[in-house]
C-alpha cells in the first residue's frame, strides 16, 4: 500500500521505541497490555521474546525495537505490550508487540502524510506506510501485516502453537 492510497483521515495508535514514535492503524490494535511475564521459546528468532496468555489463547510476543535493529526492549513502569492482529494468508494473526511506551491515539490527515524515503536497496521501508507530520515530529506509520516476512511469521506460529499444543497434553 502507498501512501497515495491513504485518501482520508485515519485514527493511529502511537508508541514509542527508543526514542522514535511509531504508529499503526486503530484497527488493527485488540487491546494494550501492562507489562506481564513472557514464556520464553526455545529455538526462536531474537526478535520472538516468548509467548503470553490472553484469555486463554496462546499469544506470540514480538521485540519491535530488535525487529528494528535497535536494542532489546528493556522492562519499564511504561512498558506495554500491543496486541495486534494482523492479515497473514487470508486469515488473521494475533500477536503482541513491546513498546517502551504507549502515547495516544491520533488522527493524522492524508496530506500530513509523506511517502518513506528511498535511499538505495538496503533500506528495507516496505513496511513503512508513511511518515506523518505531528506537531513538529515525525511518526512513523507502520504496516503491520508487512512487518514479518512470511517465513518469520510461519515460524512465530509453529513454535507458539506447538507450545499450545504441549500445554494441553
Amino acid at each position: 500500500m502507498s501512501v497515495t492510497s491513504i485518501a482520508e483521515t485515519a485514527q493511529y495508535l502511537t508508541f514509542k521505541l527508543s526514542d522514535e514514535v511509531f504508529a499503526v492503524e486503530v484497527g488493527k490494535v485488540r487491546e494494550i497490555l501492562e507489562y506481564i511475564s513472557i514464556t520464553k521459546v526455545p529455538k526462536t528468532p531474537e526478535f520472538m521474546r516468548g509467548v503470553i496468555n490472553v484469555r486463554g489463547s496462546v499469544v506470540p510476543v514480538i521485540d519491535l525495537r530488535l525487529k528494528f535493529g535497535m536494542d532489546r526492549t528493556e522492562q519499564s513502569v511504561n512498558t506495554c505490550i500491543i496486541v495486534l492482529e494482523m492479515g497473514f494468508e487470508g486469515e488473521a494473526t494475533i500477536l503482541g508487540a513491546l513498546s517502551d511506551s504507549v502515547q495516544e491515539v491520533i488522527e493524522i490527515e492524508p496530506d500530513q502524510i509523506e511517502p518513506p524515503p528511498r535511499i538505495g536497496t538496503r533500506l528495507k521501508t516496505e513496511f513503512i506506510k508513511g511518515i506523518g507530520k505531528r506537531e513538529g515530529h515525525f511518526v512513523m506509520i507502520l504496516d503491520i501485516d508487512k512487518v514479518f516476512s512470511s517465513d518469520e511469521l510461519e515460524l512465530v506460529q509453529e513454535k507458539s502453537g506447538n507450545l499450545m499444543m504441549e500445554a494441553a497434553v
